[in-house]
């Protein structure tokens, strides 16, 4: 019994010292992606070789930050409640929710090819992707949403929205609401039925 209760121990704090971890590679990638692994391991409170022992290899590190950022992602789609309310109002949530996860977003994904990332959205929706596209969808169909704005063109410009407005609170010094202003306004009068109003 004493054995079992030891080896759940060591398995939460693996667990953890590795959530600790990629916690501090989306910090610390997020504002720079180049950044060496030994900041990544300082920031998480640990040693190099202790980072190593989770990730022996960088590209290991970002694997596993793109799957931790998935999650976070799927996450913040739950939160935006997409199938509630219009399909305008639902987009605007979800933009809200997604701007939370920006620097994860950036960390993990900011310095791939993006016509690589584009063939990779084309062959594996994720439930993020197909809530957005169902969401999409509805606006065409309650009339909120353009319906010229096709569901990948809004994913690309939701993603890119979101780089800017990471970039643009950075670059700016605003606080982040006021970039998550812009990025809402943006957004928003983007894929809005215009013709409505």
């Amino acid at each position: 019994m004493e054995n079992r209760a030891s080896a759940m121990d060591e398995t939460r704090t693996r667990a953890r010292t590795r959530r600790a971890i990629l916690e501090a590679a989306i910090e610390v990638l997020g504002d720079n992606s180049s950044a060496p692994l030994s900041e990544v391991a300082r920031t998480a409170g640990v040693a190099r070789s202790t980072l190593q022992r989770y990730f022996p290899e960088r590209s290991d590190l970002k694997f596993a930050l793109g799957e931790y950022v998935e999650e976070l992602v799927n996450e913040a789609t739950e939160r935006a409640r997409t199938t509630e309310g219009t399909a305008i109002e639902a987009f605007s949530r979800l933009v809200a929710e997604y701007f939370g996860v920006r620097k994860g977003i950036l960390a993990a994904f900011g310095d791939q090819d993006a016509t690589q990332e584009s063939a990779e959205c084309e062959s594996e929706s994720g439930p993020a992707d197909l809530a957005l596209f169902d969401l999409i969808e509805r606006g065409h169909e309650d009339g909120t949403i353009d319906p010229r704005i096709t569901p990948l063109w809004a994913q690309q410009l939701l993603w890119s929205g979101l780089y800017a407005g990471a970039v643009y609170a950075n670059v700016a010094r605003v606080p982040a609401f006021e970039a998550l202003n812009m990025c809402l306004l943006s957004l928003v009068k983007a894929v809005s039925d215009d013709r409505r109003v």
